[in-house]
């Protein structure tokens, strides 16, 4: 027997007993975005590797080590994509989207990392993003904000995520804000550990996310952020919050927050829950307003955020939300050779004139106590029954699966009414 071929470990298969629940999700999604006006945008997976060096910052987790790269037969370096944002900015530079233009953009799709896999964090795996390009000003902060927000409403997941805001200010500000930082960090560099010690000098912010408590105690005596800003930024920030404020959107200011792409300036956010054990961020985002510049582009604002669609499904899972729709509503049963070409045309018939009804016509043969497992088993909630006799007459038998109620027979006229009724289909 030939060896058996398995999954790339952290490369996972979605099965079909779980694609509905991601199916409810996608679509709820592809709901918000039109909601909100913005249009979808699809890049490819595979990217030159100066892309992400270029935007994303060579000396960070994700460059060094994380990123699928390789060499093509021609000795180009290519890399499967990490993240959508850089993607967009390319796409959108190359293709003469984004120079004095305003674009909301949104994707949806699978990115790629190396690292080690674990319960929502896989080596291939989806994301969802939204990239507002052309507007400086806080209101498309406020906007991407509220759109993320009411996702968790539609989800139903609205009290179990707490949103975080920072400002990182102007890239000035910033570089002023690091030397501060890393003069702070050199007085107390034996009470840092190893991997701290590394990003000090290399890419001090990430110091600011360790995970680790005994350094997270050291920082609370760091300088903060926020005292370094520029003016504009300040206020920008400011009138940020006063918007959120005014909207009803509740969250708490965090000085510590960091992203962990170079590429973030001013405005950077996360919603964090703790419903999957330790706290844990399934949405994050900010203003990158240098990238497109930096990508070969004329100078343009630009804001976004993106979640990871494995974390929010099993956020979802873990809290028994989502109302995936089932696979099969009915299931069409075909009693004898002569009930066949009726009964096939019949199904015909219901998907002409009812294509949002989900059935499955059985194939196969096989008796009826054999037909009607199989119906079951689809997970139908109905069986149409077509035999020699109901096929004469133009009639269908109807059983219903998961309900207490008779088995009962009508005429194939008034068969389309009686399943919109039961389905509440349109």
């Amino acid at each position: 027997m030939a060896k058996q071929i398995q999954a790339i470990r952290g490369m996972n298969d979605c099965l079909p007993e779980q694609s509905g629940a991601w199916q409810w999700v996608e679509n709820k999604i592809r709901d918000l975005v039109a909601a909100y006006g913005y249009q979808e945008i699809r890049t490819p997976i595979v990217e030159s590797t100066d892309l992400f060096k270029r935007s994303i910052g060579e000396v960070t987790d994700i460059v060094e080590k994380e990123m699928y790269t390789f060499e093509d037969r021609n000795g180009d370096s290519l890399t499967l994509r990490p993240e959508g944002t850089a993607s967009c900015v390319r796409a959108g530079n190359e293709h003469g989207l984004l120079y004095n233009q305003q674009q909301r953009l949104w994707y949806m799709g699978p990115m790629f990392r190396h690292e080690r896999p674990q319960k929502g964090r896989y080596r291939q795996f989806h994301q969802f993003g939204v990239e507002a390009f052309g507007l400086d000003g806080p209101d498309i902060d406020v906007e991407v904000i509220l759109m993320s927000a009411r996702l968790w409403q539609r989800l139903g997941i609205s009290d179990q995520v707490t949103l975080e805001i920072n400002s990182l200010g102007s890239n000035e500000a910033r570089a002023r804000y690091k030397d501060a930082l890393v003069e702070f960090l050199e007085r107390n560099e034996s009470s840092l550990d190893e991997d701290s010690k590394k990003r000090m000098h290399s890419n001090p912010l990430r110091v600011l996310d360790s995970k680790n408590p005994d350094v997270q105690l050291l920082l609370a005596d760091a300088p903060d952020l926020l005292e370094y800003l520029d003016e504009e930024s300040t206020q920008h920030f400011h009138m940020l919050c006063e918007r959120l404020t005014q909207l009803g959107i509740e969250y708490r200011v965090n000085s510590r927050l960091v992203r962990g792409l170079d590429y973030y300036n001013r405005t950077v956010f996360e919603w964090v829950t703790d419903a999957l054990g330790a706290q844990g961020t399934i949405c994050a985002g900010g203003r990158y307003d240098g990238l497109v510049e930096q990508l070969g582009g004329k100078a343009t604002p630009a804001v976004g955020f993106a979640m990871g669609l494995e974390r929010l499904v099993l956020l979802l899972d873990a809290l028994g939300k989502g109302e995936a729709r089932p696979a099969v509503e009915a299931y069409l049963c075909i009693m004898g050779e002569q009930a066949q070409p009726y009964a096939m045309k019949l199904a015909e018939t219901l998907r002409d004139h009812l294509p949002q009804l989900r059935l499955q016509t059985h194939c196969g043969g096989g008796n009826f106590k054999k037909q009607l497992k199989r119906a079951d088993k689809s997970g139908a909630s109905l069986a149409l029954i077509v035999g020699e006799e109901e096929a004469q007459q133009q009639q269908v038998s109807l059983k219903y699966l998961r309900e207490d109620r008779p088995q009962e027979q009508v005429a194939e006229a008034v068969l389309l009414p009686m399943l919109k009724q039961i389905f509440n289909h349109k």
